[in-house]
């Protein structure tokens, strides 16, 4: 991936730091506690992390389609224990969801 987007339950230094390392830039807002002691530092503490808010919105509609999938007794449980039957079940999640918002089109 280009861009890997997160909570700020993942902004740690090393995670940043394998990222940078594979090439991989980080859309993960600085935690508070970071940021003061960034701030504290002083020149020492170094720039604060690059973030991008526009591209951190558009985390939402991963995390909603996740929930939607969730619904789902069987998908949300991994209740199949084949992985073919855990692909078919989701697809046939995807398909209805699919042919659910074609008919609210008007």
């Amino acid at each position: 991936p280009d861009t890997v987007a997160g909570d700020k339950a993942y902004s740690s230094r090393a995670i940043r730091t394998q990222l940078r390392e594979r090439g991989i830039g980080a859309c993960i807002p600085e935690r508070d506690d970071q940021k003061g002691h960034r701030i504290r530092r002083g020149s020492r503490g170094g720039r604060p992390p690059a973030f991008d808010a526009e591209r951190y919105r558009g985390r939402n509609v991963v995390e909603r389609a996740f929930n939607e999938d969730k619904q789902w007794r069987s998908l949300a449980t991994r209740y199949d224990k084949l992985a073919v039957v855990y692909r078919a079940a989701a697809v046939l999640r995807a398909v209805t969801l699919w042919l659910k918002r074609l008919g609210d089109m008007p």
